[in-house]
């Protein structure tokens, strides 16, 4: 089924957003104009180097922030959830008590969100630390967390700001496969990654985001000769004297 035949989630018309640094900064422009579509089932990859609004992109989508300029619209009823490393945590409550309110918010009653916190803890390997403050977890525990609660929970859009780049090799590995399996189903899910591999295996759709624009769009392995083209270019001017 090609985009056009899936249901429309969200999308993203002449997006700006500004960024206010201080008052002698200049203000500067983090996303330029920028357009897409999101549809059901589809899976959007996001590259583009350190700064050029991917983060900010995801926050956008999830409601976090709101444009200067430009409109984001979403579906009524569709429920979105942004994978980052800790991001809403409350660091005084439990790994526990997190995943709980966390599922709550996503749209489980409390009787249903309970039913899912022994399967986010086996899945999440966190054991004891589970039932301890999210302060005391590391960066690598606190994604372990934050990926396999949104996982478990069933949103309509997962966004993943490259939390499959954080923890151990072997829970990488897993999350990744996850990540596949619940693509392989009818789940939507934009996907930030530094990692041109794992958006080549994972993704049906690519943006390149450069100097806060879209510098290309479409079929993933045509983004990435464009992005990695530019980025040859970019490494022969700086080796140049």
């Amino acid at each position: 089924m090609s985009g056009h035949e899936r249901s429309l989630l969200l999308e993203l018309d002449n997006v700006c957003l500004d960024y206010h640094p201080g008052k002698f900064r200049p203000d500067q422009l983090v996303l330029d104009c920028v357009s897409l579509k999101l549809h059901r089932g589809e899976t959007l990859g996001v590259i583009g180097k350190n700064g050029c609004g991917k983060t900010t992109i995801l926050r956008v989508m999830a409601g976090i922030l709101a444009p200067t300029k430009g409109i984001v619209q979403m579906r009524a009823g569709v429920t979105a959830s942004l994978l980052t490393i800790g991001l809403g945590f409350r660091a005084d409550l439990s790994g526990r008590n997190n995943a709980l309110l966390s599922a709550m918010l996503q749209g489980s009653s409390r009787a249903q969100a309970e039913l899912l916190l022994d399967e986010i803890k086996d899945f999440s390997e966190l054991g004891q630390s589970f039932e301890e403050p999210v302060k005391s977890y590391s960066s690598g525990m606190r994604a372990r967390l934050g990926f396999t609660t949104a996982l478990i929970t069933h949103v309509d859009i997962l966004l993943v700001d490259e939390i499959l780049s954080v923890g151990d090799a072997h829970f990488r590995q897993k999350a990744q496969q996850a990540m596949k399996d619940r693509i392989g189903g009818d789940q939507t899910v934009v996907f930030v990654s530094h990692s041109d591999s794992q958006v080549q295996d994972l993704c049906d759709r690519a943006i390149w985001l450069n100097e806060a624009k879209i510098a290309a769009q479409g079929d993933v392995s045509d983004v990435l000769v464009e992005y990695r083209k530019h980025i040859h270019a970019m490494s022969q001017v700086e080796k140049t004297p």
